[in-house]
């Protein structure tokens, strides 16, 4: 950690989001700028050897690391409470390292299967091509999760709050049920993003996000992230390093400038979902609807232990099944049909015939994703505006 960041360790959130920064150069810029390069030149051979030797620290080449990229990473670790992390070209490949850096043939992966779609895909469909087991558990009755443990089970995966069905698992219960058993503990944190929650601080040994989503916070970039103690990170470093999915300079940038207004836009973020969700409920279009700072959400209290706010994404179930939701979103004037969530722009979206499409529909139901639900990713503009598309939309 450079002397510019060592200032800032001890700094609230905000602080350490604006503040944790390359070490300026001789140019003294104020905003670190990209470094754009895809290698890094040594003053003679022996200090070229005694980089790629290990003898020497720094930057070698920027599929291993980069000042940008490096910058982000810093980032992330101070906001998630972890030593290191690793960045990625996207949030799937932090999920894809997030196993591959672990497991190998013969290993046993615990994993809820309130996930996403692609995510569920890799553990279901990838993952027995390189000979590692699976079992799906329900992550709203973690009291059953013994039964699924083997003697070569490894690891145990799961997201809080879910996409898209928002269930909320209780990470110090599921910190101590992987204690017990010593399993890696693996976190999906996008959701809720370091500003709302911090997995770590429940025993989380892995940490991952696609930085895509609120982290970015404006849908330009790709990115994603693993975070977790430095031996930890290690493994994944040396998995990127070797298969190649880094994160370029250029989103790195873009992601540690969007790490600075985290924080201000997530207290918006969250505002205008719960006040959304407040609306909404009772409606007469509406089966049910999801939100964690609901009072009627089933881990209502879960929720208010382990997160700082509700997280910026509602969904809620239409009477009428795949019709109505379609009805609906058609008749939506303002807000994007995308199936993108966390950007500045409100976004809807179908889970079942998009995200969650190749899930089967067993599985979906199982976690509740119905041919009636839509998924909310509430955005910045004026609530108002917000609640007046979406009750529009409502009236068919």
């Amino acid at each position: 950690m450079n002397k510019e960041q060592n200032k800032e360790t001890n700094k609230r959130f905000e602080t350490r989001a604006i503040r944790t920064q390359t070490a300026r150069s001789q140019h003294r810029e104020h905003s670190t700028p990209i470094f754009a390069t895809s290698s890094f030149v040594y003053e003679d051979v022996e200090q070229m050897q005694a980089y790629f030797g290990g003898e020497l620290k720094g930057n070698i080449y920027s599929r291993f690391s980069n000042p940008s990229v490096k910058e982000f990473e810093d980032k992330i670790a101070s906001l998630e409470n972890c030593e290191r992390a690793m960045a990625t070209a996207s949030g799937m490949a932090a999920v894809f390292a997030s196993f591959l850096a672990f497991l190998k043939a013969g290993d046993h992966l615990i994993a809820s299967r309130a996930v996403f779609g692609s995510t569920f895909q890799v553990i279901a469909q990838t993952l027995p091509k390189y000979g590692i087991e699976y079992t799906f558990v329900d992550p709203l009755q973690p009291e059953t999760w013994e039964a699924a443990i083997r003697p070569n089970t490894k690891m145990l995966y799961l997201e809080t709050p879910s996409n898209p069905g928002l269930a909320v698992v209780d990470l110090e219960w599921a910190g101590a049920f992987c204690k017990a058993h010593q399993l890696l503990f693996n976190v999906d944190n996008c959701f809720a993003t370091p500003y709302l929650q911090n997995p770590a601080d429940f025993g989380a040994d892995i940490v991952s996000h696609s930085a895509t989503k609120f982290i970015d916070g404006q849908g330009r970039v790709l990115g994603g992230v693993v975070a977790g103690k430095h031996d930890i990170v290690e493994q994944v470093f040396l998995f990127i390093r070797r298969t190649g999915g880094s994160l370029s300079p250029f989103n790195a940038w873009v992601l540690s400038k969007s790490l600075e207004t985290l924080a201000v836009r997530m207290d918006r973020h969250c505002s205008n979902a719960l006040a959304l969700a407040e609306s909404l409920d009772g409606h007469s279009k509406i089966l049910r609807i999801n939100y964690p700072f609901l009072p009627s959400h089933p881990q209502h209290e879960i929720a208010k232990r382990q997160m700082r706010q509700g997280g910026g994404v509602i969904t809620f179930e239409l009477e009428g099944g795949v019709q109505a939701g379609v009805q609906f979103l058609d008749r939506l004037k303002m807000i994007s049909l995308t199936a993108n969530l966390g950007d500045s722009r409100s976004i809807a979206s179908h889970p079942a015939s998009t995200t969650h499409l190749r899930v089967p529909q067993e599985e979906r139901l199982l976690i509740g994703i119905t041919e009636g639900l839509i998924r909310i990713s509430c955005g910045l503009e004026h609530i108002d505006d917000i609640r007046e598309d979406i009750l529009n939309a409502l009236d068919f």
